[in-house]
């Protein structure tokens, strides 16, 4: 394997560092994480699909890699840049290198890279298109694949993603260490409908834990469908790409307004906005990381929040005055947080499961508890 790895971005800017991961070739849109912490779940988070993601922490690796903190079946990121690669971990729980997991799913890694100067240029020029090369491309090539790379805006990733066929879900969450105490409410206590726009599994687990039943179902699934398995609640993911192409899935969950409680995060907070007659905007950065500050204005209490998205919802684009704004993000006012004032519908641009994160929004879990008591009784 080439020692040398080369990242070109549609500018043309090209960039040598030290090759890790696997000898191959990736385009993505090339995007940042602040995070100083979580790269595993950064690197199977379905989110990321179509992205290759500089993490800004320095030294990324040191605490390898477990099967335990997976978000999903394998990564998802299209390429990594770090500033220093640790090769040897020192984890107790690590069951591989961060090399050897990366590797093995055939993503590359470029190192010795100043991500500083690249994060600076992306937030004054907004994200580019970008290639990453671990198998001995030259930068005119690379440059040449950015530039033919598609563009996020106007990608449907989610139908790609998504799972194909409907499963069960029982798996609750799990303490880290002896210390850590996590309430379990009894299983079965409610049936939810949760659509897999790219879900992540620690989702699934605040799910059960707050007394859930899950079934998972494929993004196609119609508002018929879901309605024949009598939820009590129904549930939207997060997930890759622009909302906007997801022309079938924002119809079918506006048809289930009014009819089941319905809890959105992330890309299943914007179908939600575009279901109630909004619109959805491309950030020029986005917003990707685990300290992003955000106000609750039914509580005026600020939130310290998990973030990973380049879409937002336009705060001035809804015409029905039964849509209520309930969270703000405090470093660009972008919505957070938006409710239905008459049925029971809500959803959140960040992560309340928070894998890695802060566990600041769990209530919102069961928040979606509470509406789905209300609703059955």
């Amino acid at each position: 394997m080439p020692t040398t790895a080369i990242l070109a971005l549609e500018d043309g800017t090209v960039i040598q560092g030290r090759a890790y991961g696997a000898p191959t070739v990736r385009t993505g849109e090339v995007v940042f994480n602040t995070a100083i912490t979580g790269y595993q779940e950064v690197f199977t988070d379905p989110s990321y699909t179509g992205q290759i993601v500089i993490l800004t922490n320095p030294q990324i690796g040191n605490y390898g890699t477990s099967q335990a903190d997976n978000e999903a079946a394998r990564p998802y990121i299209e390429g990594l840049v770090v500033r220093e690669w640790a090769e040897e971990p020192s984890n107790w729980r690590s069951d591989a290198s961060a090399d050897q997991f990366l590797a093995g799913h055939g993503v590359p890694v470029i190192s010795e890279m100043d991500t500083r100067a690249m994060v600076r240029k992306l937030r004054i020029g907004g994200v580019m298109r970008g290639a990453l090369s671990t198998a001995g491309h030259s930068g005119d090539e690379l440059v040449a694949m950015a530039r033919n790379s598609p563009s996020m805006a106007g990608l449907d990733l989610a139908t790609r993603v998504s799972t194909k066929e409907r499963y069960e879900w029982v798996e609750t969450l799990a303490p880290c260490s002896p210390s850590e105490h996590i309430d379990i409410e009894p299983p079965g206590q409610f049936q939810v409908v949760a659509y897999d726009f790219g879900i992540k599994r620690n989702i699934l687990r605040c799910l059960a834990s707050f007394g859930a039943k899950v079934t998972v179902v494929p993004a196609f699934t119609t508002a018929a469908d879901v309605m024949a398995l009598n939820p009590d609640g129904v549930f939207l993911s997060n997930g890759p790409g622009d909302p906007e192409p997801l022309v079938h899935q924002i119809d079918e969950v506006r048809k289930l307004i009014g009819k089941k409680p319905v809890f959105g995060i992330c890309l299943g907070h914007q179908i939600l906005g575009l279901a109630l007659g909004g619109k959805t905007y491309k950030l020029k950065f986005g917003h990707r990381g685990i300290n992003h500050p955000v106000l609750n204005y039914r509580t005026q209490k600020v939130e310290i929040t998990v973030q990973n998205h380049g879409f937002a919802v336009d705060a001035g684009s809804f015409k029905s005055s039964e849509v209520e704004l309930t969270h703000i993000n405090l470093n660009d006012q972008t919505v957070e947080g938006l409710r239905h004032k008459s049925h029971p519908a809500f959803s959140v641009q960040y992560h309340p499961e928070a894998a890695a994160g802060p566990h600041d929004s769990r209530y919102l879990f069961q928040d979606f508890q509470k509406l789905m008591k209300e609703f059955k009784s």
